[in-house]
């Protein structure tokens, strides 16, 4: 039976899990109906198409929800928590009309200087550190907008984010260099087109890359190859004063952060990589149980 019910409300997807009273998971949904999609009183209707089913009947089930659900035109504003915090802030309560559903949505951190917001990457965080409680280090978030967080002592210490996957996106769609890098992908030339530093400023190695494709030309999948290296060489050589001698742990798509491990091996650092959807959950259950033990106190 559903004692509560956990979930990932991001910009392009909803991923619920109903939990039971011993902590184990008794049925999942998942939607497309992402917070892009929605405005804010479309929110409980679109929870309800997803998890109705989960809910119990005649009494109130507390509903946690990390992610995009607490933005600004979310279900309702959750706000950020100042670093240096504990990556799990208290929980904002949403009004709700269905009389079985109980929701708060957790808040995101954020960082005075240099400025900068997460929301949802908070709970992936609070997940890890569930799993390995000890950890003192720095950890990256690979995404559209990757996040390079510190943490020291169970808390987030600073973080900076990087628009890398947003920026690789405009590039390789909607550029001068589309029609070199829209398609394919080889690992191999990834690895190889790898560099650790580079002279010259971004904007002139991106040229490069086209006038690469117009005098010499691409094998299928090396343009594309070609600008994810460069994109995501030149974020991991930024961060490297911020790497030195961290423990560094990969959080987010298995595919997205072997790219990173391989950037980051580069440099001769070692990473530590964790599934996203079990980190996500157990930021959850670690977020509930700190609400619950607060309120007893």
């Amino acid at each position: 039976m559903t004692d509560w019910i956990a979930a990932d409300w991001g910009t392009s997807r909803l991923r619920i899990w109903a939990i039971d009273a011993a902590g184990k998971v008794t049925g999942s949904a998942t939607s497309q109906e992402g917070m892009g999609s929605l405005t804010p009183d479309q929110f409980e209707p679109a929870f309800l198409r997803a998890a109705g089913h989960l809910l119990p009947e005649g009494r109130r089930t507390p509903v946690l929800i990390c992610g995009m659900a607490g933005a600004r035109t979310g279900w309702k504003e959750a706000g950020y928590v100042a670093v240096p915090a504990h990556p799990s802030g208290a929980p904002v309560q949403v009004p709700t009309v269905d009389p079985r559903l109980d929701v708060h949505i957790l808040p995101g951190l954020s960082q005075a200087e240099p400025p900068d917001v997460m929301r949802g990457e908070e709970t992936q965080i609070a997940g890890m550190l569930a799993a390995t409680p000890d950890f003192d280090g720095l950890v990256c978030l690979p995404g559209t907008h990757t996040k390079w967080a510190r943490v020291s002592e169970g808390r987030v210490t600073g973080f900076r984010t990087a628009m890398t996957g947003e920026l690789f996106a405009l590039v390789s769609g909607h550029s001068t260099l589309s029609s070199f890098t829209a398609e394919g992908w080889n690992e191999a030339v990834f690895d190889a087109a790898l560099t650790t530093t580079s002279d010259a400023p971004l904007a002139a190695d991106l040229f490069s890359l086209r006038a690469r494709g117009l005098l010499a030309g691409y094998a299928e999948g090396e343009g594309r190859a070609r600008l994810s290296a460069l994109l995501i060489g030149s974020e991991v050589s930024g961060m490297i004063g911020t790497l030195s001698g961290q423990r560094v742990a990969l959080l987010g798509d298995p595919a997205l952060c072997r790219l990173y491990e391989l950037a980051l091996a580069r440099h001769g650092l070692t990473t530590e990589t964790l599934d996203a959807e079990a980190v996500t959950l157990g930021g959850l259950i670690a977020a509930r149980d700190r609400m619950l033990q607060t309120s007893t106190t």
